[in-house]
């Protein structure tokens, strides 16, 4: 190969990345761009308690439950082709999403949305595995992902806020629109269609049981937290965790699994793929909270809101980038352990708000875990995708999306529903969530008081126990993860030998 063929197809690569990250930034952003919209949508479409919390929760979901099977697809039948069809279905989900005119068709619209990007993330980073075929500038194109991905969730938030400030409500979906447009116009001229001889087909059976049992333990636990404990909603549950655990003994008797549970082995990747779920979960969680107290709690406009969210974003964006530098010196070890302890501290520091003042802490808290997320992003993705042999990179690459899909969603199932429940538990009865109970008339400034008290609590709550969750992993990685040099990533950037050398 001449010199200028090479440098050709270096600059086509990186054009290539430039084009692959339009719909990564999309769909990760999707995932908290309502964050600070759900005051305004609730308002137009005034859904009821578990309604909300579905609009903000079944995008993650149909994207967690849906990314495996969707990167062993691609990994057979081609990953180019995936792209194509998921962007086009992203576009239609976004466009009925804006103009949905009840709370039911929104849901459904947001699942159309989740299933699409589904088929995005696994298969755009098997593509950048094939554009990069030299490890060093591989993992600098997976740390351009990771960031890319890690930006979409943090200022997703800002531009939603911006956007309210101008628009109404379903303007934050139709920003989706040009960037698919783009993204189909030149994808077929920069990327190349990718399609491995993997033997085997995707296990239907696999993919339903995954997606129902996921959807069916949640369902129980939203009801319960918005209405109570009932029967249906003890029985969904516990129907969900059968299925799951269904789901779990099936893969380790098919040649072809859509989750490969051998990779697991290795405790190195096993806590980093935790690591990709519970700061998504607190980080999830964390930003709708926060966005109600601010808005809701404070009375602070929309836009000053999506304004104090952006040191924390920056810090985050800025930590993915410059993560696996920082990893090649120090090795992972050091890094998941700053990951977890900085997201402890930072999630604590919500604890001194109040209904009457707490920017300051706000700002600060988003700052310090941001750390922590940023780093999350960058070492998972990394470490599932330079672990497997590049065949299998979309359904490696889909293992570490799921974790940050899922936990997002379940940040607002599970976190959220307990904010829900403390409210419910302990605000003055008068409506299921605190921005339902603000638009009764007829409040007197007491029971305000009540229920800003009673959200408070639940977020407090909310804030403590993803702290020590985040403390107790950091310290399991502190005792399973002692630092041997066989911990660090090589200066060469063959991360695959590194792990199977572990």
């Amino acid at each position: 190969m001449t010199q200028h063929t090479s440098r050709t197809t270096n600059v086509r690569a990186w054009l290539g990345l430039l084009v692959v990250l339009g719909p990564v930034l999309l769909v990760s952003m999707d995932g908290s761009i309502l964050f600070l919209a759900m005051p305004r949508v609730s308002q137009a479409l005034n859904p009821s308690a578990d309604q909300a919390l579905w609009i903000l929760d079944v995008y993650g979901f149909s994207v967690g439950s849906l990314l495996i099977a969707f990167g062993n697809i691609g990994d057979r039948y081609g990953r180019l082709k995936l792209l194509m069809i998921g962007a086009v279905f992203f576009g239609i989900g976004s466009a009925a999403a804006a103009f949905a005119p009840t709370p039911a068709l929104l849901i459904a619209a947001r699942a159309v949305m989740g299933i699409a990007g589904a088929t995005l993330l696994p298969s755009a980073l098997a593509v950048l595995s094939e554009l990069f075929t030299d490890p060093k500038r591989r993992a600098q194109a997976i740390g351009i992902f990771a960031a890319a991905f890690a930006a979409g969730f943090a200022i997703g938030p800002a531009i939603g806020g911006v956007l309210l400030e101008r628009f109404w409500w379903g303007s934050v979906f139709l920003i989706n629109l040009p960037l698919i447009a783009l993204f189909l116009c030149f994808a077929p001229m920069l990327l190349s269609e990718v399609q491995t001889t993997r033997p085997g087909r995707v296990d239907p059976m696999s993919v339903v049981t995954s997606a129902v049992g996921l959807l069916l333990a949640i369902y129980g636990l939203k009801h319960a937290a918005a209405e109570g404990l009932s029967v249906s909603a003890a029985l969904a549950g516990l129907m969900g965790v059968a299925v799951l655990a269904w789901f779990g003994v099936r893969q380790r008797h098919l040649d072809h699994p859509l989750i490969d549970f051998s990779l697991f082995r290795d405790r190195v990747f096993t806590i980093a793929v935790i690591t990709g779920l519970l700061p998504l979960a607190a980080w999830s969680a964390a930003a709708y909270l926060a966005g109600i107290y601010l808005q809701s709690v404070l009375d602070i406009p929309v836009l000053q809101a999506a304004l104090l969210a952006l040191p924390g974003a920056v810090v985050l964006i800025t930590t993915c980038i410059i993560t696996p530098v920082v990893v090649d010196r120090v090795g992972k070890r050091s890094a998941l352990l700053v990951c977890h302890f900085s997201i402890a501290t930072g999630l604590l520091l919500l604890l001194p708000t109040t209904i009457t003042g707490g920017i300051g802490w706000y700002v600060a808290s988003t700052a310090i875990a941001g750390i922590g997320y940023g780093i999350s992003f960058a070492v998972v993705a990394d470490t599932a995708v330079g672990a497997v042999p590049s065949e299998r990179a979309g359904s490696a690459g889909a293992i570490a999306e799921t974790s940050n899909e899922v936990g997002n969603a379940l940040g607002i199932a599970l976190l959220g529903s307990l904010a829900a429940l403390l409210f419910r538990l302990q605000g003055p009865d008068l409506a299921p969530t605190l921005d339902e109970t603000l638009q009764l008339t007829g409040l007197t400034q007491t029971l305000i008081t009540d229920a800003k008290s009673a959200f408070l609590t639940g977020m407090h709550v909310v804030a403590a126990t993803a702290s020590l969750l985040h403390l107790v992993l950091g310290l399991i990685a502190l005792r399973w993860l002692p630092r041997p040099a066989r911990d660090d990533i090589p200066a060469d950037g063959k991360h695959g030998e590194a792990v199977e050398a572990r």
